[in-house]
């Protein structure tokens, strides 16, 4: 009995140690479950709101000027496209990172009862070599009874042993198939986010030159004319023409008639007048002239 207590403290502390080890799988494996729900929950959130938007930036071009329209209904375009990039990440992250992690309770759920059935037997164990201990205290010199109670142990002994074998066995290939499980969850959860983000990134690109590109000057001209409609301009025309036409007559008729010329500068027309009045003396003078040879006569 003495050379197995080692034994029995020894396959204690192995099985705290993989009850600890399961109940940590247990517990973060499913924190991190609620936690990847909870982020595709939020992409599925986001996905209806970009979709809401993708709408009204379409309802609202069509009230806009042409090249703006056509600039926003292919953002819109460009932009409901990466909401089907984003659905295809929800699914896939469902598939290949919750479900994986879910799936973990059943197999937290297996490891346990091979646990229990493991630590049943050896508790089985711990019971026959107690009673082969009381058997030896109150019956020593009982050999049968001795006998039966050390086969008793011996098969207890047995059961426990293979039994702590066959958890070792299960449970290191638990942690062997754990760490390969989470290697390759989230690796699908880099994979299926880096996916997206490349795609997503080539279509930004193709929003972004799509509205840079509208032409605001032509836009302003067709807003300039919805706000002077063409009828208008017409009767414009007309008007400044009919004014050309009225102004053009009036200064052929002023021309005609002298009462419109070219007017000299003020010291020419000084000088005009100086000459007019010298004429005009000089023809005096000559009248006088004449007026005095007809009296001598």
């Amino acid at each position: 009995m003495m050379s197995r207590a080692p034994d029995a403290r020894a396959r204690d502390s192995q099985t705290r140690q993989i009850q600890e080890n399961i109940n940590n799988v247990e517990k973060h494996f499913g924190d991190m479950c609620q936690l990847f729900a909870g982020y595709v929950r939020k992409t599925a959130r986001l996905r209806d709101k970009a979709d809401l938007l993708v709408r009204e930036i379409s309802l609202y071009a069509d009230h806009e000027t042409p090249n703006l329209k056509r600039g926003m209904k292919h953002f819109a375009e460009q932009l409901a496209k990466i909401q089907d990039y984003r659905q295809a990440e929800v699914e896939r992250l469902e598939a290949k990172v919750i479900e994986p992690l879910k799936s973990y309770g059943a197999v937290v759920k297996r490891k346990r009862e091979d646990l229990k059935l493991t630590q049943s037997a050896r508790d089985r164990e711990s019971k026959q070599m107690a009673q082969l201990e009381r058997t030896r205290q109150r019956n020593p010199s009982d050999r049968q009874i001795i006998s039966q109670a050390e086969t008793e142990l011996q098969r207890a002994t047995m059961d426990a042993t293979r039994s702590t074998r066959e958890l070792e066995e299960t449970i290191d290939e638990f942690e062997k198939q754990k760490i390969q499980d989470i290697k390759k969850i989230f690796g699908e959860f880099v994979t299926v986010e880096m996916s997206f983000h490349a795609k997503a990134l080539e279509v930004y690109t193709n929003a972004y030159q799509s509205i840079q590109s509208v032409d605001e000057e032509e836009d302003l001209e067709v807003f300039r004319s919805l706000l002077h409609p063409p009828d208008y301009q017409s009767r414009l025309e007309i008007v400044r023409a009919n004014s050309k036409t009225s102004l053009d007559r009036t200064g052929s008729s002023l021309s005609k008639t002298g009462t419109l010329q070219h007017r000299a500068p003020s010291h020419q027309r000084r000088k005009e007048e100086e000459d007019d009045d010298e004429e005009s003396d000089s023809e005096e003078e000559d009248d006088d002239d004449e007026e005095v040879t007809d009296d001598d006569n």
